[in-house]
């Protein structure tokens, strides 16, 4: 009788360490996960910066996805769709003096759920025509392995 209590106390012991030891190798996955998406969306953002400081507004809306189903909601309402948000830009910034240079700050990379993540922060536009300054919040979804803006909200 007298061994049973520290028999039973080292098998408590052992589920205890077992039990942490999964739960902080699942927290660990979760956290890689979530770093890899974030510094997926940031190089996303960060082609998107010297694309548009190229003044080549094609090749900054890749970071877009090329669908109908993109929405953009702006100063001038809602756009639908990859080539009415393109078209836009191209009226809003038709030069490089009106586009001038992007600097984005980053506040914040939250996970939704799935492959998808907003992310909020602020746009600075250093220009000869004046500066330009907004916040967004942008939805990122994975699509066919790459990070895409899915919905973007900027004033």
């Amino acid at each position: 009788m007298k061994y049973i209590f520290p028999f039973v106390f080292a098998l408590l012991c052992l589920s205890c360490i077992s039990i942490k030891t999964d739960v902080t190798t699942d927290s660990i996955e979760k956290r890689d996960g979530d770093e890899l998406a974030e510094a997926g969306i940031r190089l996303v953002m960060q082609a998107q910066e010297i694309a548009w400081n190229k003044h080549n507004l094609e090749s900054f809306m890749q970071g877009y996805w090329k669908s109908d189903s993109l929405k953009f909601y702006g100063s001038n309402g809602l756009t639908l769709g990859w080539e009415n948000t393109l078209a836009n830009y191209k009226k809003g910034y038709p030069t490089k003096a009106e586009s001038g240079t992007l600097n984005f700050v980053i506040n914040d990379i939250s996970k939704i759920e799935g492959d998808n993540y907003w992310v909020m922060g602020e746009y600075h536009l250093k220009r000869d025509v004046g500066d330009a300054d907004g916040v967004f919040i942008i939805i990122f979804k994975k699509i066919d392995g790459q990070w895409k803006i899915v919905a973007d909200m900027s004033c």
